[in-house]
């Protein structure tokens, strides 16, 4: 049923969109004469379909993907001030619900010949890595990454505001975020997940819910990052004081039962992009202070971290680029982790390491382009590849092929515990 209701609003819309369009154009010229003059839209339908090719026990569906997208955005200028707007109506048949997703509404304008403001829902991101985020503690949707959809979606949007002054010498981003927004997480919904208080995978019904901090100032993220340019090479500093994105802290409850929640975080960094050689070269690093287990003896509570990173890219040859990068997350205090735990089948490493690999090959003219990014951590012994081709027909029509193949020595690692995730999917876009 739910298929079918999909297939009809596909249908629908691959018939009606030439005489919808035209008809738009037509309004428009006849209200306002020239369309320059009123709002200008633009955006895109896609459908989606993806599947695993292992059955998840815990699953009914097989399906990861089954969903047909509607986006709209448009932008207005008044001057120095701006009102921006891009949102996706969309119907998705693996959780048979339609969704209003919101991903920019904002005001922006000028407070002077330096000094820039935009507030309102938006989607924000800083840092060097590629898919591989440390200084970047800005809301992530890790559900779609996983499922298939555009890579887009894995920047996840919030209420915010973000203030930009530049001052010569040194450059300054601050984000304000009122109301704390977290990554877009597992719950069991679409996939299943490690427990670590039931040992054991899971997909919980009704889907796991993680208890998020109080709506109050106190528990407000707050942002900030400094940069400037000096011969060539783009120089950051970064701070964050807020919660760790993931539910990574367990609270205990009168009834001796175990919650996910988010444990405080205070996090700083500095990051350097400059070219070397034929390629450019990047590096950061980031200090995660949690701040409720400064000693490292709680087990509830995850322990602070060091986080590095440092990354390549170059053209291979003509139309071929290669990106290369290798992380450390070190957990600190770790002794006293390895006392208080209350399994240690289930510790992270001391220290744990990450390899990716970011091949891409676009044609000539820009039809197709090839890409293949892995992920693999020989400490956890687990990965993540994500091989897809992209085949543009024209400017409107496009068709995107491609697979998140999952896996892992143990269950209990990020990747690891994603192996019956594995999936292939299928998306295509009229763009508008």
């Amino acid at each position: 049923m739910k298929y079918r209701v999909l297939l009809v609003l596909l249908a629908s819309w691959f018939l009606l969109a030439p005489s919808v369009l035209t008809a738009q154009e037509d309004l428009w010229e006849d209200d306002w004469g020239d369309q320059d003059e009123g709002l200008v839209w633009t955006g895109f339908v896609e459908a989606g379909f993806g599947t695993r090719w292992d059955a998840d026990p815990r699953l009914e569906d097989g399906e990861t993907l089954a969903e047909l997208t509607v986006r709209s955005e448009t932008e207005k200028q008044f001057g120095d001030r701006a009102i921006a707007w891009s949102g996706d109506l969309a119907y998705d048949a693996v959780e048979e619900e339609w969704r209003l997703a919101v991903r920019e509404l904002s005001f922006s304008t000028s407070l002077g010949p330096k000094v820039e403001l935009r507030l309102g829902r938006q989607v924000q991101t800083w840092g060097t890595g590629d898919l591989v985020f440390l200084n970047d503690l800005f809301p992530k949707d890790f559900v779609s990454f996983f499922a298939g959809r555009d890579d887009e979606y894995l920047k996840s949007p919030a209420d915010s505001v973000r203030l930009t002054a530049y001052l010569g010498k040194v450059n300054l981003d601050l984000v304000w975020t009122p109301v704390f927004t977290p990554d877009v997480y597992l719950t069991g919904e679409r996939f299943s997940f490690f427990s670590g208080p039931a040992g054991r995978l899971v997909a919980p019904r009704p889907p796991a819910a993680a208890i998020e901090p109080a709506r109050t100032f106190e528990q407000a993220e707050f942002a900030l990052r400094l940069f400037r340019t000096v011969r060539g090479r783009e120089l950051a500093l970064y701070g964050y004081h807020g919660f760790f994105k993931g539910p990574s802290a367990l609270l205990e409850t009168a009834s001796t039962s175990l919650l996910p929640t988010f444990a405080p975080l205070n996090s700083w960094g500095a990051s350097l992009r400059q070219s070397a050689g034929v390629g450019v070269l990047h590096a950061e690093l980031a200090y995660y202070d949690s701040i409720d287990d400064r000693d490292g003896d709680d087990p509830l509570v995850p322990n602070d971290q060091l986080r590095t990173l440092v990354g390549y890219e170059w053209e291979a040859r003509k139309g071929v680029t290669v990106g290369l990068q290798y992380a450390l997350d070190w957990t600190l205090d770790y002794r006293a982790l390895r006392r208080n735990s209350r399994d240690q089948r289930f510790d992270p490493d001391e220290v744990r390491h990450l390899l990716t690999n970011r091949l891409t090959y676009r044609s000539s003219l820009g039809r197709y382009t090839v890409s293949l990014f892995t992920f693999y951590s020989p400490s956890d012994q687990d990965y993540y590849f994500r091989p897809s081709l992209h085949y543009r027909h024209n400017d409107q029509w496009s068709l995107t092929l491609g697979a998140s193949v999952l896996g892992g020595q143990d269950p209990f690692t990020f990747f690891g515990q994603l192996e019956d995730a594995s999936n292939a999917y299928l998306r295509l876009r009229f763009s508008y």
